[in-house]
């Protein structure tokens, strides 16, 4: 007996010691990591600026390209050098970070070229591509070749390359062009499997952010509105790349038909399909085009390639200190939340204070207010206006420069401004409002779970586990017109229509930047540089300097932050594999799509928000 109680002790032990191992191990492996991230933090202080002798500026950008990072990470390069390019796809890039470095290199006369290599580019919306765009092209008309380098290059990335000198691509690469669409995932019939009760309230025919929760597909008046705007979308696309490519638009994409008779003319060969079309200037393979780069820009020893530096290396001589009045530069970039700014969102609290700073600083001349969002919160909307607004009435005139989308909540900000700029192809108006609560009274009652109690009047008597009494449901719809009724109000008065002019182009409908020009939702079609200079006549100044308020991160932020991107960029791969496909783009789906499964947090329940505006693909 004793001696089975020493093999089942012993088979204990055994266990618990290789439990601690691997406890330990995972600790170590975590420490490690901070040292590693803390290390590269401390040598990025110390780095100097690398210097450039006649050579090209690498436009390797890595990741996303968004008008605010979360975090406002000067230290891109640590994730590249102790993760490899794993880490790069989840990399937030800034929009005028990228662009100034471009204009910056155009002047600069060790730069003597650009080459784009964007395997690791993972996309942007269209209004930043423009933007990039614009900048391109001038260092493009500067007299500076651009050469574009990739074995493959999906629609994001041959945007870009579009606007390059000469387009390399590999004997066996592809030109994926195939156009845009918009995906949501609806949850009706899930919802009714759960038996939880989904309460609507909604003011405009084309609200569609409350469809998903209570049809199983598109509803017709969303569909026909989303028609108009997508195909817009892509019609500014073929038109801006066929003009880079000196072709026409129906040769750059003629349709899936077209594409698919001149697949077979090439039996099939999409990279001889793409320079028959005149997608690329060049089949060549990459050692074939090294030579090419190396006769152009000479040959970097230490490297063992051509002279180039990378755009996230890249530091020019910085310019002189001035004394010339400011213009704040302030965003507005996410789903609009109520409280301080989290991660990814806006926070109405948040971006109300620096507002406020900016009206009460003698320094600030002007606010050039920069909206990428689809809206969320109307509490959280309402505070930011109201401090735009008061900005406006101490003197200081506020433009509003809009990014890929400033829809519903989005365009409810803008109201005050001075001006309004959209890009052709920004994603606005989306004037409307909903509510929803869910309760689950019947997913209790399916499993013997029931509430009951006592209560001074029905509406005391809220709770998500008993369905809505009818006399708040009744409130909460009165609420939501009454809030609708404000925001075509608001509008109205921005605008210089009436209410009932206005109401015939709200009602939830979403606008292409041209199209709202067209109907007064904007004052000009451009881009950030146009509502900077338009602050500045405002303001009647001659010579200014940008006040960017983008707060930097402290030690510790950028330290978790960049662990964040490291346990991202490690562990999903390994974990994915067990976990099946549809799940995964399920997970994937739902993420996406912004707000619904974010913090919505209005304290009256009450959004304007654009679900469809956020996922083009």
């Amino acid at each position: 007996m004793r001696t089975l109680w020493r093999i089942i002790a012993g088979v204990f032990k055994g266990i618990w010691r290789l439990l601690n191992f691997v406890r330990e191990f995972i600790l170590n492996l975590f420490l490690i990591l901070i040292i590693l991230v803390g290390v590269g933090i401390y040598l990025q202080f110390q780095s100097k600026p690398v210097e450039v002798t006649k050579g090209a500026l690498l436009v390797d950008l890595s990741g996303v390209v968004v008008d605010k990072p979360s975090v406002n990470n000067k230290f891109r390069q640590l994730g590249r050098e102790l993760l490899g390019s794993t880490s790069n796809r989840l990399q937030e890039n800034s929009l005028f970070d990228v662009v100034e470095t471009i204009r910056k290199a155009k002047d600069d006369k060790n730069i003597n070229g650009m080459v784009l290599s964007l395997v690791d580019f993972t996309g942007t919306d269209q209004t930043s591509l423009q933007y990039i765009g614009k900048a391109l092209r001038e260092f493009r008309d500067s007299g500076k070749t651009i050469y574009a380098v990739d074995d493959n290059y999906n629609q994001t990335q041959y945007y870009l390359a579009s606007f390059a000198n000469k387009i390399y691509l590999s004997p066996q690469g592809n030109v994926d062009l195939h156009g845009f669409a918009t995906n949501n995932l609806y949850y009706k019939s899930l919802l009714d499997k759960l038996k939880v009760t989904t309460h609507i309230f909604r003011v405009g025919t084309f609200k569609s952010a409350v469809e998903p929760m209570i049809r199983d597909d598109m509803s017709p008046a969303a569909r026909e509105a989303d028609s108009r705007w997508i195909g817009g979308l892509w019609q500014n696309y073929l038109n801006a790349v066929s003009a880079n490519r000196q072709i026409t638009p129906e040769q750059l994409f003629p349709g899936a038909a077209g594409v698919l008779a001149g697949l077979q003319a090439t039996d099939g060969d999409t990279a001889q399909y793409a320079l028959k079309n005149k997608l690329v200037d060049e089949l060549a393979s990459r050692a074939t085009i090294e030579k090419e780069l190396v006769k152009t820009f000479g040959w970097d020893k230490q490297k063992n390639d051509f002279n180039s530096v990378s755009i996230y290396d890249y530091q020019p001589a910085p310019e002189p200190d001035n004394q010339d009045p400011q213009i704040a530069v302030i965003f507005a970039n996410g789903a609009i939340m109520d409280g301080t700014e989290q991660q990814g969102n806006v926070g109405g609290d948040t971006t109300a204070a620096q507002i406020r700073q900016a009206r009460l600083d003698p320094e600030i001349k002007a606010i050039v207010f920069r909206v990428n969002s689809p809206g969320g919160s109307v509490t959280a909307s309402e505070v930011i206006r109201s401090e735009l607004a008061a900005a406006r009435e101490a003197g200081k005139p506020v433009v509003v420069s809009m990014g890929g989308m400033a829809a519903s909540g989005g365009y409810w900000v803008s109201t005050p401004a001075n001006y309004i700029i959209a890009s052709p192809s920004t994603l606005t108006g989306s004037i409307g409002i909903f509510g929803v609560i869910n309760t689950f009274e019947n997913t209790l009652e399916s499993i013997g779970v029931h509430t009951d109690g006592v209560a001074t009047s029905p509406l005391a008597d809220l709770a998500v586990t008993k369905s809505l009494p009818p006399e708040f449901s009744q409130m909460m719809q009165l609420n939501i017109e009454n809030g609708y009724k404000n925001f075509i109000s608001l509008v109205a008065q921005s605008r210089n229509k009436t209410p009932q002019q206005i109401d015939q182009i709200a009602q939830g409908h979403v606008w292409l930047g041209s199209d709202a020009k067209n109907n007064g939702l904007v004052d000009q079609l451009g881009d950030f540089d146009d509502a900077v200079k338009k602050a500045a006549e405002l303001a009647k100044v001659k010579t200014w300097q940008l006040n960017w308020f983008i707060e930097d991160p402290s030690f510790t932020d950028m330290l978790f932050s960049q662990m964040s991107v490291s346990v991202q960029a490690l562990l999903p791969q390994a974990m994915q594999a067990w976990i099946p496909a549809p799940l995964t783009e399920v997970a994937k789906a739902m993420k996406q799509q912004p707000g619904l499964f974010g913090e919505l947090n209005d304290p009256q329940n009450r959004y304007a928000l654009c679900l469809s505006c956020g996922d083009v693909k």
